[in-house]
């Protein structure tokens, strides 16, 4: 859970300073990217909440340990919307020229990428010298290869602001973020079988065994 944690947190960090330094990289510097201007708008649309809440957490975190607020409900509500209104407004929008076999391509080179992630996230942390237990692994293949609406639309919104076709290449996040959630469905019992798996036969290794009679 701490690793989850952390990689979500890191994650927002590292994509205020990545994203730019993608587009810088693919684009060009001759090209018309407002680097400074992205980098700030993400940085008070990711960072800035962050901090906030954690200073306010320090005030409140003994009336929260009373309260108990549902906040597992309140973020799911929170994140159905977005995925709701992002829907809505890609669709709705007569200019994103989506054909259905573009849209069925589009669908299957998502789940295979989500896939072939997921595969070589699990065979470099399982290997013998990667020093990961069955637990790490499992954080790993999920927080390294998912990504979130709420992160996504709002750094394509800020990066692309003015584009007229921010809702045809929208539709890849929004195609994506679902894809992980089914994934994660289906394969969440197997996985979890597997480290089960392993964590016992980890504990039957560091037995100590018992002494031999003669």
């Amino acid at each position: 859970q701490a690793a989850a944690i952390f990689n979500s947190a890191f994650g927002s960090f590292l994509g205020i300073v990545i994203t730019p330094l993608l587009l810088l990289l693919f684009l060009g510097s001759s090209s018309s990217v407002p680097f400074t201007s992205i980098f700030s708008q993400l940085f008070m649309t990711v960072v800035v909440p962050l901090i906030i809440g954690q200073i306010v957490r320090r005030y409140i975190k003994d009336w929260l340990e009373r309260k108990k607020p549902p906040f597992g409900a309140i973020s799911s509500c929170v994140l159905l919307m977005i995925i709701y209104t992002t829907f809505c407004d890609t669709f709705a929008n007569p200019n994103i020229d989506l054909d259905k076999f573009s849209l069925i391509i589009i669908v299957f080179i998502i789940f295979s990428v989500q896939l072939s992630f997921m595969f070589l996230t699990f065979l470099f942390s399982t290997r013998n010298n990667s020093g990961f237990t069955a637990a790490d692994t499992v954080a790993i293949i999920f927080c390294s290869t998912h990504k979130s609406l709420t992160l996504g639309i709002p750094m394509l919104k800020i990066v692309f602001a003015g584009y007229e076709h921010l809702s045809l290449i929208s539709v890849p996040l929004l195609i994506y973020h679902p894809a992980q959630i089914l994934l994660g469905s289906l394969l969440v019992p197997t996985i979890k079988s597997w480290m089960v798996s392993r964590q016992k036969a980890l504990k039957l290794t560091r037995q100590p065994k018992a002494p031999v009679k003669v």
